[in-house]
């Protein structure tokens, strides 16, 4: 999946896998997460949204269902 950089001290980029509703977020400390059954809207309002860190707080975290993909020791 291909993530796009965002402007968060929380996270480095985040992308979307619209047929499959699948949202990836790569955290600053290199941890990549998948979300599911995540909406279009709700990814292009974490891209929009003044604080990313704060969205991803009251809008995704503990709300979707998740899994950890990777993190930067296991990635090298």
């Amino acid at each position: 999946m291909t993530r796009v950089p965002v402007e968060s001290s929380m996270m480095a980029s985040a992308g979307y896998d619209s047929p499959a509703r699948v949202l990836e977020i790569e955290f600053a400390t290199g941890a990549v997460y998948r979300y599911f059954n995540v909406s279009l809207d709700v990814y292009q309002e974490l891209l929009d949204a003044p604080s990313q860190g704060r969205f991803f707080h009251t809008r995704i975290r503990g709300v979707f269902d998740c899994y950890r993909v990777t993190d930067k020791l296991s990635a090298q």
